[in-house]
């Protein structure tokens, strides 16, 4: 399912955060947009998960905006996984958390073991599927999150900052899983990082987000090794003051 954003603005008590973002991320494709704090990364992403309202333009999937009838806007955010910086867990095993979005879509018996099994395997950590939430270290709790995310199996999988502030053991894990994910349902993966060696790793295109528009969109190799823009370029070599 493609991912498009036309013309997106928001504001936050009179500062113009995002200012008419135009962006497509194919179908299929796994897209890391970077850019320095501040800039509107994670409100973008907010405005696709709908967490937020954005005050202009709209946001389509597979070529559609999203319904106004319940049922209809229900089913497509069911559609959509997302993963926050700080995971929040419910109260409950790992386990619970991870097979509560399976609950509430009627899966039941065998098929809701195997599945919420699956996810937790998936981030190494089907050891401790009776482990409860609270007694994971942030690394796992971020796993388990993720295995959350990806157990209803969405179509567009939305992650923001999902290792920040993990041990490189966690990193590699939770980069290993979207990789394996992807790999295996072809979802379309958009991805808010500020670690450039992880968009190089893990996606197939990058885009530069800076004063509340796109600046510049490519493939990873030459979007780090050869931008076209003279702030993207400053950006990737570290040399940009914000």
């Amino acid at each position: 399912m493609t991912l498009e954003f036309a013309g997106i603005s928001k504001a936050f008590d009179g500062r113009e955060v995002l200012r008419g973002v135009d962006l497509r991320v194919e179908a299929g494709e796994v897209f890391a947009l970077v850019g320095p704090s501040g800039v509107g990364k994670t409100t973008l992403l907010r405005c696709a998960s709908f967490l937020l309202r954005p005050d202009g333009g709209v946001v389509r999937f597979g070529g559609r905006e999203a319904p106004d009838e319940p049922g209809a806007a229900l089913a497509l955010r069911r559609r959509i996984g997302f993963v926050a910086q700080n995971p929040c867990l419910f109260r409950g095993t790992a386990s619970y958390n991870v097979s509560f979005g399976l609950c509430v879509r009627g899966v039941e018996g065998r098929e809701l073991e195997e599945r919420t099994d699956e996810a937790l395997e998936s981030v190494g950590l089907r050891h401790l599927a009776n482990a409860h939430g609270s007694k994971l270290s942030a690394g796992e709790a971020q796993r388990v999150a993720f295995a959350r995310a990806i157990v209803v199996r969405p179509e567009v999988l939305l992650l923001d900052e999902f290792t920040a502030n993990l041990d490189p053991a966690n990193v590699a894990q939770l980069e290993a899983a979207v990789t394996a994910y992807h790999r295996r349902s072809r979802a379309t993966v958009l991805i808010v990082t500020h670690n450039l060696f992880q968009a190089k790793r893990v996606a197939t295109r990058a885009g530069f987000l800076f004063d509340g528009r796109i600046v510049e969109t490519g493939g990873v190799e030459g979007f780090f090794t050869n931008p076209r823009d003279g702030r993207t370029k400053a950006f990737v070599r570290g040399e940009m003051p914000y």
